[in-house]
């Protein structure tokens, strides 16, 4: 596109020495490959009807070497149609590196040590993984981190559940424990059922844990791994972050560094003591406060309670700090639930206030919730979460009634999760239904997955290989499906800028729609043009697997 824009700018110069930037967009294909409204634009500036300008701007445009055919639409809208060559010449399987040299930190997951992880989780890994090769597509360098808890109440409640479920404080009852990443966990969430329900019911139990809460702090300041709660607590702890590793391996994500709370909330204490010298944040009945703006709609937090323990907010800045220390971020990412927007507000402002230098350098992006066939939001902090590896292992289950070979059942089934969290746009909700997101028609994983393997069987079929596409000339319905092809960096940058990559999704099942109608109206295999042909599904079959690769969806070459 920036071919398109860059003629039509040097015709502008040339015929009224003014020097702007054109905007080019790709109508609907009738039309034309491209438009654009320039001589709208500028006609008021030169006194002259709108109409006018185009007509000699297209005069100019058709004597251009890129353009086989130039039109005017309307008032004055410029329709460009590109010599096969010059259509041939935009197709590229490679997406622009618009971000080269840039490092981007990308936080997201974020689990919290002592619970399962719930499909939350799962969809927010799966888009985080995603926007990651999305910003590697376009060159960037990119660190993957995550941050959650494994210091603070819930941990207490948790640790309190795990001795009363054991009879004490026994560290070697563990061993009694399934030896399984995924059995630990399930056990170590029904210790926290457990204390979280004690927490609840008892003004005893409560201070007990609100107690413990304080010795899990001292566990770490200390340095205590050798008293027998402390044993319990750094094992389980450990449990914890295999668990991670081992989900992460099942979803087929790279692994994030991840920043636990009580490595975070040395530096936050740090930095916020050292802006309450200054005058940033103000003491408050004991507590360590950053006042809100009401004009910024910014309300005031706690940073330190009154009895001297790092709140979130705190933990949250000092993960800021860390990540900018170890990596001199260009840009960082985060990625949590909408229920944390108005409160990584004030982070974030507390953040730029701290370190100016920090201020247009974080993005924060929230998601939906995923809910399931009928409407329900499945969530609750008492045990019925709907788990992240259950969700996985359904998908599998129907996944086997839809492929017969065993091998592709884990290749499909995270093919079809990973792209119906994709397909929604960032920030609203994902509607889950099985059959949909487990199906081989409709704008589905499983679907495009089908679309590649399809065009794998033609080219293995085929007796020649294919002419290189940049050299051929095509017949209407083969350009039709080159115009398409043609879209895909366009598409990426776009996704790119927006952190947005149902885009790329939309375009795959449009691509895959437009393959067919081509497919159905062009013989290939036995064909004179088979040649041409077969270019055009080489470049059709290796754009699917790269924006499948984007993804993070494995392009499977039979189904």
């Amino acid at each position: 596109m920036d071919t398109i824009r860059e003629a039509v700018n040097s015709v502008i110069e040339s015929l009224y020495n003014k020097q702007l930037v054109a905007h080019i967009e790709r109508p609907d294909y009738h039309y034309g490959d491209f438009a654009t409204n320039v001589a709208l634009q500028i006609a008021p500036g030169l006194g002259r009807p709108p109409r006018e300008v185009a007509q000699e701007l297209a005069e100019a445009l058709q004597a251009h070497p890129l353009f086989n055919e130039v039109s005017i639409a309307g008032p004055g809208f410029i329709n460009m149609r590109l010599t096969d060559k010059a259509l041939a010449a935009l197709v590229t399987t490679v997406p622009q590196a618009q971000l080269d040299g840039r490092h981007y930190v990308v936080e997201y997951s974020c689990p919290n040590a002592f619970k399962e992880l719930h499909t939350g989780h799962l969809y927010q890994t799966v888009l985080g993984d995603m926007l990651c090769r999305l910003l590697e597509a376009s060159g960037a360098r990119v660190t993957r981190t995550s941050f959650g808890g494994d210091v603070g109440l819930h941990v207490a409640r948790c640790l309190w559940g795990i001795v009363d479920t054991i009879g004490g404080e026994y560290p070697e009852k563990l061993d009694d424990v399934d030896k399984t990443p995924f059995g630990r966990a399930r056990w170590i969430s029904d210790c926290y059922v457990r204390g979280a329900a004690a927490y609840e019911s008892s003004e005893q139990t409560k201070q007990a844990i609100d107690t413990l809460n304080k010795t899990i702090y001292e566990f770490h300041a200390s340095d205590d791994h050798q008293s027998a709660l402390a044993q319990i607590y750094w094992e389980t702890r450990q449990w914890s972050f295999d668990y991670f590793e081992a989900f992460y391996k099942e979803i087929q994500v790279d692994t994030m560094r991840y920043y636990p709370e009580s490595s975070t909330a040395p530096t936050g204490l740090e930095v916020v003591r050292e802006q309450l010298a200054k005058g940033t944040v103000v003491e408050s009945e004991g507590a360590v406060v950053f006042r809100g703006d009401e004009t910024q709609h910014l309300h005031t937090r706690v940073f330190i309670t009154s009895k001297g323990l790092p709140t979130y907010e705190t933990k949250d800045i000092g993960v800021i700090w860390l990540e900018r220390q170890e990596y001199q971020f260009d840009h960082r990412v985060l990625i949590t639930g909408n229920d944390q927007k108005e409160y990584m507000r004030v982070v974030f402002a507390a953040a730029e206030i701290f370190d100016p230098s920090l201020s247009g350098t974080m993005t924060h992006i929230t998601n939906g919730t995923v809910r399931f066939g009928d409407g329900k939001k499945m969530s609750s902090r008492l045990g019925n979460v709907a788990r992240a590896i259950d969700v996985v292992n359904i998908v599998r289950d129907k996944v086997k009634e839809l492929v017969s070979d065993p091998s592709l059942t884990d290749a499909v089934a995270l093919g079809a999760i990973k792209y119906v969290f994709a397909k929604y746009r960032v920030g609203g909700d994902i509607a889950f239904d099985i059959d949909e997101t487990v199906s081989l028609a409709g704008n589905s994983g499983p679907y495009i997955q089908y679309a590649h393997a399809r065009a794998c069987s033609i080219l293995q079929k085929a007796n020649q290989k294919g002419a290189p596409i940049h050299t051929g000339s095509f017949d209407s319905t083969e350009r039709v499906l080159l115009y398409k092809l043609g879209e895909y960096t366009a598409v990426v940058e776009k996704a790119t800028t927006e952190f947005a990559p149902h885009g790329i999704c939309s375009y795959l099942y449009e691509l895959a729609q437009a393959f067919n109608r081509f497919y159905e109206q062009s013989r290939i295999i036995g064909d004179e043009r088979e040649a041409v042909r077969l270019s055009l599904v080489e470049t059709y079959r290796d754009v699917l697997a790269s924006g499948l690769a984007i993804l993070g969806i494995e392009a499977v070459e039979k189904m």
